[in-house]
């Protein structure tokens, strides 16, 4: 067993330690990848801050790429190949596995945050069990996963970018592309620009998109949006109904989707209102696990609106995560856009102070 770097969380609501954990060999269908690049999402945040309980020690990351180091028994994959990492890994057993649908798998491993069999890869100095986040804890130098999270990419994609199609960038584009299926010629909001919210402006350019209304608090951001393809920016404010009344008039009296990629109770509500009859709001951000939202009934039913929540964008990894690395290398998806700063492993807390002020885009930890 050799020795690596990761960052281990030990209470939620305390910073990630960075400390080293033992990682175990690969053993039959597993693959252990060096990481090269893990970004920093907000999912990570709520774990971070304890608003999404998960257990403990576990090395953090779900949003990570690298080399394939070594392989066991049985498996495909060659030493030395770019992979992407999933975060999700269905079972194949259950009915959504067999119905095509695997971003919909209630019963993946991923979720126990092991490996399937319920082992561990990693153990702390002390021999404790360490998990990995959703099964892959990437942001650590290296990790074994199940072959099925281990995607491989074309050559010549950035590692950091190869994250990137492994969370925020799937989540986005597939969000507008696979689950709401915006058909060309649609009008667009996208209330957030993250790194979600900016690849679901990316999302609407490659649907042929119409106008697409790029919305934050941030004006910097919108800058951001209109260089990869938003027609119009909106700047927040605190009045609701102001915000609500400009974007109608910029989209004739409403969009046709608006796609809320926060993740706040009171952004998630301005998507519900600022529909027009026959309009769809998406919901892409996640919530602290407690937050209810509130809309009113009979407008949503008397005006055919329509309320979707997206989970990872509907994404098939394996046929996705080839695809959109094939839309990056031809110009088509500008994913090198969204990241505004490379960290190392011991910046985590000045990242997270970030992603709480709302600043920025997307973060990513480098591996050299």
């Amino acid at each position: 067993m050799s020795t690596v770097r990761a960052a281990v969380l030990r209470a939620g609501g305390t910073p990630a330690t960075v400390e080293p954990v033992g990682i175990a060999e690969p053993r039959a269908g597993e693959v252990r990848v060096r990481i090269l690049g893990s970004g920093v999402c907000h999912s990570d945040l709520h774990v971070r801050d304890g608003e999404w309980p998960r257990p403990v020690p576990m090395a953090m990351g779900h949003e990570g790429a690298g080399v394939v180091e070594a392989v066991g028994p049985g498996v495909s994959l060659r030493v030395g190949q770019s992979v992407a990492l999933s975060w999700l890994v269905p079972c194949g057993r259950c009915r959504s596995c067999r119905a095509g649908r695997p971003w919909a798998c209630p019963d993946s491993p991923s979720f126990a945050h092991r490996l399937p069999d319920g082992t561990t890869a990693l153990v702390g100095a002390d021999g404790e069990p360490v998990m990995s986040y959703c099964g892959i804890g990437t942001m650590a130098e290296a990790t074994v996963v199940p072959e099925a999270a281990a995607i491989a990419l074309p050559e010549g994609v950035d590692p950091a970018v190869a994250a990137l199609i492994g969370c925020c960038v799937s989540t986005g584009v597939g969000a507008v592309t696979k689950t709401a299926a915006v058909p060309a010629g649609a009008t667009v909001a996208v209330i957030g620009l993250g790194g979600v919210g900016l690849s679901c402006v990316m999302g609407a350019v490659l649907a042929g998109a119409g106008r697409i209304v790029a919305i934050d608090r941030v004006p910097s951001k919108l800058d951001i949006a209109r260089e990869l393809g938003a027609t119009d920016g909106l700047v927040a404010t605190d009045d609701r109904a102001v915000t609500i009344e400009a974007l109608r008039e910029l989209t004739d009296g409403g969009p046709d989707f608006v796609f809320e990629a926060i993740g706040r109770v009171s952004t998630v509500e301005l998507a519900i209102e600022s529909l027009p009859i026959g309009g769809t709001a998406v919901l892409v951000g996640l919530t602290a696990f407690e937050a209810r939202a509130s809309f009113g009934v009979y407008p949503l039913v008397d005006g055919a609106r329509r309320i979707l929540g997206s989970n990872y964008g509907y994404a098939d990894p394996a046929v996705d995560f080839p695809r959109y690395a094939a839309l990056h290398l031809a110009g088509r998806l500008p994913i090198d856009r969204l990241i505004d700063r490379r960290i190392e492993l011991g910046d985590l807390e000045g990242a997270f102070d970030r992603l709480r002020s709302g600043q920025g885009l997307r973060q990513v930890v480098v591996f050299e």
